[in-house]
This record gives C-alpha cells, structure tokens and sequence, in this order.
C-alpha cells in the first residue's frame, strides 16, 4: 500500500479558489441587500437628532424586501408608523437619497403653519426645552438663538429644532396637504432648514430604502485626503451605538 499522497490537479483547485473569494462578496452583499445598509448624515435637516457626519445603520427588512436594483417591492410585510426616520430616494432625483421623519400616513391631512403642525385636525403639541445638558444629542447641538421643543408623533418623542435666522427660506404661509395612498408625508427635524414634503410633495412608498435605526459612528469632521473616512481625532465618543428615535 503506497503512503504517497496524489497531487490534486488545477482543476481540483480553482473551485476551492474561487469559492473562497465569491462566497464572502456573496454574504456581504446579500446582507447589505436584504438587512443593513450604512448611510452617512450629509446635511443638518435633521439636527438635532441626527448630526452632519453621523454614520447610520438602516434596517432594510423592517418594511419588506425591494428589489436588488430599481425601486419597488418584491414582497411588503409592514408600514412605516407615524414618528419614523425613514432613508429613501429622493423622488426629484432618485440617485440621491434623504432622511426624513414620516408625519403624515396614507389618507391624514396635513396642515402647517410656521411651527404648528395639524394632523387631521389635531394640532401637534409642542413642549419648549431650554436645558441642553438633559440630553448628550440635544447638548451637541444646542445652539442660540434657535428653538428646541419635544414633539410627539405616535409612540415616539423627538426634539425639534426652529432656527429664526432660516425662517426666511421657509415660505410660511398656511398650507394643507393631503396624503395619497401608497404615499407619506416626510419632515426634517430642523424644520426652518429642510427639503421636505412641504417643497416637493408626498414620499411615494415605492422610494422607501428603509429605517434608520441607529448612530453606529459619529465625527466632526473627515479627512482631506479621504472624505468618507471620519477623522479620528474628531470622534464623537457618546454618540457611538446610540439607538435613533
């Protein structure tokens, strides 16, 4: 009996090869299809909840499944709720993508006025905050002369943010809104400083990414040599892993 080994051939290899390279790409981009998908926050429509530069994690399963490219779903199990930062493609320019907080749901009617928003009729109710220490988000991006208030949509309370000096951009007149079907009604935050629903009209539900759920990373600034990697000297330590509400 022969103690030698045969050799394996090419062909016995390539296999192995190539299973090892394509299997991980596999994974990695089915999960990012069908479970997580990173974000970064690129501009301060949602201060002070979201910051500029705070890396998001969006869960891409909590609505359904979309298809691997286009817009549209391959299977819908849920619904967005009232109070929910959603990702989506912005419907003007689908290859740019907005977060946003759902307001209004299919059928409400929206109605606002400067600060006051109604929903159906029923006017949201406003809770001035003046101490920014209360809340490491709030403190971060607390700055005079703007307005913080908490605000409740649903199960969720959330700071918003009124800037006087951007009121300006903000055509401020009365205006009411009327949610379609298969359709939201987004909002920022800041409400003086956001492209939202009330510029471009009602969220088709077939452009929704998914929701945003957490802060998993979070800087001041990037580098100059690699603008989506975070500087780490401008690491904003609390808000790391911080679950977004």
């Amino acid at each position: 009996m022969s103690l030698i080994k045969p050799k394996k051939g090419q062909q016995g290899r390539w296999p192995n090869a190539l299973s090892l390279f394509f299997v991980p790409l596999i994974l990695f981009f089915s999960f990012r299809w069908l479970v997580l998908e990173t974000f970064v926050i690129p501009s301060e429509s949602m201060v002070p909840n979201l910051l500029i530069h705070d890396h998001i994690l969006v869960q891409k399963y909590i609505y359904g499944i979309k298809p691997l490219m286009g817009d549209g779903w391959l299977v819908n199990w849920s619904e967005p709720k009232r109070g929910d930062v959603v990702v989506f493609r912005y419907p003007e320019n689908r290859d740019v993508y907005f977060i946003k907080r759902v307001v209004g749901l299919p059928g409400d009617k929206i109605e606002v006025n400067g600060m006051s928003v109604k929903i159906n009729g029923e006017l949201l109710d406003l809770k001035s905050v003046e101490k920014p220490e209360t809340d490491i988000s709030f403190r971060m991006a607390f700055q005079l002369p703007a307005e913080y208030y908490n605000e409740t949509l649903g199960d969720i309370t959330h700071f918003v943010r009124f800037e006087g000096e951007a009121a300006g951009a903000v055509e401020l007149q009365p205006k009411t809104f009327e949610v379609g079907k298969d359709s939201y009604f987004v909002m920022g935050d800041n409400r003086y400083n956001s492209q939202d629903s009330r510029f471009w009209g009602n969220l088709p539900k077939d452009l929704l990414v998914g929701r945003a759920r957490y802060i998993w990373f979070s800087c001041e600034k990037m580098l100059e040599a690699a603008p989506y990697i975070c500087d780490p000297l401008s690491l904003r330590l609390e808000r790391l892993f911080k679950t977004i509400k």
